[in-house]
């Protein structure tokens, strides 16, 4: 376990209750700076509401839960506190669905990671300074699509499109990256790339990666750490390499075999 102080998250005792459902059930987990950790789980156990409650995107439930984001308290009995602008400029955040603007170049797109640490004004009328806009192309050139910079996002792939998601992150100067199923939209070797990428950049530049995936054999190859959600509650917390067969029909009953990808192409 590392210190608080370091850790991407740290969740204790969160709960968070859609009507009659559990989506979280008293949930205690970290996250330390540096790892690479994918959350798995059948569908409604609770792995992209935890996801989104760490951003605070979700909020959860009244009572004694917290959770800190780099040391930061951003949720604290159901509320989302003042300190989440801040924790959300250290997290890079990639789903499903890209989020980039389709209207806008994918070069304006991956610009928009600089508008933390620039006036409002200058993002507004796109006057960019010269060391971000070459940061941008940095990046894009880094994840393999600066060949699109000028090209509308909606026009391009979704493989295209995620991979300049993970550039608009790297701009930004994410300390870490939450990916919310970011390759469930993708074919196989799209998907490949976009955790390659992920991959990258936890090993070379140290940041953090917390990824909820459907597909279990990916989870195995590219994470070191894997958590697995049932019915809002973590069965398991440990290395990749303890999930066996056994275990994972445990955790996905009968979702078992859609849960894995490559191995049933």
């Amino acid at each position: 376990m590392t210190s608080a102080a370091a850790a991407v998250a740290s969740v204790r005792d969160v709960s968070k209750t859609f009507g009659a459902r559990k989506a979280l059930d008293g949930v205690s987990v970290e996250v330390g700076a540096g790892e690479m950790v994918a959350l798995i789980g059948p569908s409604g156990s609770g792995k992209s509401t935890l996801l989104r409650s760490i951003t605070g995107l979700q909020t959860i439930d009244p009572g004694s839960g917290t959770i800190a984001v780099f040391g930061e308290t951003v949720q604290k009995n159901g509320r989302i506190t003042g300190h989440v602008r801040t924790a959300r400029q250290k997290l890079g955040m990639i789903f499903q669905q890209f989020n980039l603007v389709g209207r806008l170049s994918l070069f304006s797109n991956v610009m928009l990671g600089a508008l933390g640490r620039i006036p409002g004004w200058q993002g507004l009328f796109g006057v960019w300074p010269k060391a971000d806009k070459d940061k941008a192309m940095a990046a894009l050139h880094r994840v393999g699509v600066s060949d699109y910079a000028a090209q509308r996002a909606n026009t391009l792939s979704g493989g295209q499109q995620q991979r300049g998601a993970i550039a608009r992150a790297i701009v930004q100067g994410a300390q870490a990256i939450l990916a919310d199923e970011p390759v469930a939209s993708l074919d196989p070797v799209s998907a490949r790339k976009v955790m390659e990428l992920l991959v990258e950049l936890n090993k070379r530049d140290g940041m953090g990666v917390i990824v909820t995936l459907h597909q279990v054999d990916y989870a195995i190859r590219y994470c070191e750490r894997v958590i697995a959600l049932q019915k809002g509650k973590i069965v398991y917390d440990g290395p990749s390499t303890g999930l066996d067969t056994k275990r994972l029909v445990e955790i996905y009953g009968p979702e078992f075999e859609d849960a894995f990808w490559e191995t049933k192409a």
